[in-house]
């Protein structure tokens, strides 16, 4: 049996792989941080639970027989598990470097890529073939709610199949890892590079399947690339000349409808681009050979995953919502499915990290600005900053600055006391608390923490 070690196993990435690794017959142990810190202590009890042992990250885990160290890219070299292991001359790879090691495993892979979306659709995909008992092995960044009942995370399904189900990453050129048999690019949006990068990524993605491609023909930027050696297949909620095309959206009190060549099918999600999520799922599993009507019959009972517009919960007429928003479409989407409902919306949106800011921080502002009403109040925290050395050269107070003068109405409270006492102060019945910000897992707990404030208040 072989013995491996991940340093960063908190992480959405991380964990996923590891419990995969575990599920397929290796000794798995690991080490993160937040652990030591006392945060993330449900995961390390879901890792435990299916046999994962956790280490102090001090390098007690880089044991001399230890076959190789799996590292998140977002962990530095001067850890004390990536020390052990360099003097110990035992093999440090990254987690893509698995991720695409397993993923070239199966024979029927598919990789679903995009700038917005991957996390939904992925898991739609994964669901669908499922379902239709395909017998997949999905390995997501977010929490199934469809699967919250199995041991450990929630994040995979694992079935011993030939079909493997993953999220392709492109903000940190991963992608260029993966020969997919399928191929599903789902937008193309100014993210973490620049448009022009981000094209020729996804073409030279595009020319690397083998059988298939599924492109968004909704999106300028995607729905020109393509591959002439495999089939190209097309979807659309606004063109009915797409391969697959969705029409006659409608909000319903939960979730959507709409009409799929002659049929109606109903989501519990909201918003027209969860439509587009749906219909790109469906052409990609009709690729395997799934009947379209029948994959669009599994999504009606998809629940979707977790912090992508999750409504943790209702009190006082007053919902809270938690949401991975955290570029400029992926905003303009959540804020725009948010007001096909009526109420005012109080956003708290927590920046990501600082270069991101500094590239497309003002963009965000814009797609706040755009799809807010006159009523509605948008909050900033300080940036989120997970640790190493970077360049400080924005701050929230600017970004608010942007905020205002594209017209919203905005305000910098640096602190999650100040952003809680100013919400409680303000929130008024029929309002929709909104959380949102990516990769910071106590933004969940920050809900939860809102929802019981608004529980306690005295009718």
């Amino acid at each position: 049996m072989k013995k491996i070690s991940f340093c960063g196993i908190s992480g959405s990435g991380v964990c996923a792989l590891a419990q995969i690794m575990a599920l397929k017959g290796y000794e798995v142990r690991g080490s993160d941080r937040s652990f030591d810190q006392g945060h993330d202590l449900q995961t390390k009890k879901a890792l435990e639970e299916i046999g994962i042992k956790i280490f102090p990250q001090d390098g007690s885990s880089i044991s001399d027989d230890l076959d190789v160290l799996y590292a998140s890219t977002a962990v530095e070299d001067t850890i004390a598990d990536i020390k052990a292991a360099k003097e110990k001359n035992i093999p440090i790879k990254t987690r893509p470097d698995l991720l695409a090691e397993l993923f070239h495993q199966y024979p029927y892979n598919i990789a679903v890529s995009g700038t917005s979306g991957k996390t939904t659709t992925t898991a739609m995909v994964g669901f669908i073939l499922d379902k239709l008992n395909k017998k997949p092995c999905v390995i997501n960044g977010g929490l199934l709610l469809n699967y919250m009942q199995q041991k450990g995370i929630p994040n995979i399904i694992f079935n011993q199949g030939d079909v493997c189900v993953i999220e392709a990453d492109e903000s940190n050129g991963t992608i260029d890892k993966y020969n997919p048999y399928i191929g599903l690019i789902n937008n193309i949006g100014e993210d973490h590079k620049s448009l022009d990068e981000l094209k020729t990524l996804f073409q030279n993605f595009a020319n690397r399947c083998v059988y298939g491609l599924v492109v968004n023909a909704d999106c300028p930027n995607s729905k020109e690339i393509s591959n002439p050696k495999i089939k190209n297949i097309s979807f659309s909620i606004k063109n009915p000349q797409a391969d697959f095309y969705a029409s006659d959206i409608q909000a319903k009190a939960d979730g959507v409808s709409y009409m799929f060549r002659g049929k109606e099918f109903n989501l519990k999600l909201i918003g027209d681009f969860n439509v587009a999520n749906a219909m790109a799922a469906v052409a990609t599993c009709s690729l395997l050979g799934v009947d379209a009507f029948d994959a669009a019959r599994v999504l009606e009972d998809f629940l979707g995953t977790k912090r992508r517009l999750e409504v943790i919960g209702c009190a006082k007429n007053i919902t809270v919502i938690d949401d991975f928003a955290h570029n400029p479409d992926k905003v303009s989407a959540s804020v725009s499915a948010l007001r096909n409902y009526q109420g005012r919306l109080i956003i708290m949106f927590q920046p990501h990290g600082f270069a991101p800011m500094k590239q497309f921080g003002k963009d965000i502002m814009k797609s706040f600005a755009t799809h807010m009403n006159k009523d509605d109040i948008l909050i900033l925290p300080d940036i989120y900053f997970a640790g190493g050395t970077v360049n400080r050269t924005i701050s929230s107070q600017d970004l608010v600055k942007d905020a205002q003068e594209f017209g919203a109405k905005a305000f910098y409270l640096p602190t999650r006391d100040e952003v809680k006492n100013f919400i409680m102060k303000n929130v008024q019945p029929f309002d929709r608390i909104v959380i949102m910000g990516a990769r910071d897992n106590t933004l969940t707990d920050f809900c939860q923490t809102l929802l019981k404030e608004i529980e306690n208040v005295a009718a």
